[in-house]
């Protein structure tokens, strides 16, 4: 039944700090939607921000800012992820290290974005 991922919701206390980890530290490309609301592209996924000035008709029933650890697959190879999170001055938590992912092993490194949410960034390997 289920094909892909369209989206997923990150729930945030700093809709600014959150925006500028996922926009200069990663690459994602800030949009705009709705009635004001943001949200983070990358490739053909987003991810929509949440925040205390979010209004929509569906949450979670806990939305809870830190409680997400998800996995990235990079665009380019992993060493230049860790020189670009360096040179954005993002700390690497754990990495690079093997993985197993849903396709293939992984080689990964792991950073904290600002609400403390785990971010697993991986190449094939």
């Amino acid at each position: 039944m289920i094909k892909s991922l369209d989206h997923l919701v990150l729930t945030t206390r700093d809709a600014e700090k959150c925006i500028d980890f996922y926009t200069r530290g990663l690459g994602m490309k800030l949009e705009t939607f709705g009635q004001g609301r943001k949200a983070l592209r990358f490739g053909e996924q987003k991810i929509n921000l949440h925040d205390k000035s979010t209004v929509t008709d569906g949450y979670a029933a806990h939305p809870t800012p830190g409680s997400l650890d998800i996995c990235f697959l990079a665009d380019r190879p992993l060493d230049e992820v860790i020189a670009q999170l360096r040179e954005a001055n993002i700390p690497i938590e754990l990495g690079p290290v093997k993985r197993t992912g849903a396709r293939f092993p992984l080689r990964s490194v792991y950073v904290r974005d600002p609400d403390q949410n785990l971010i697993e960034i991986s190449e094939p390997g």
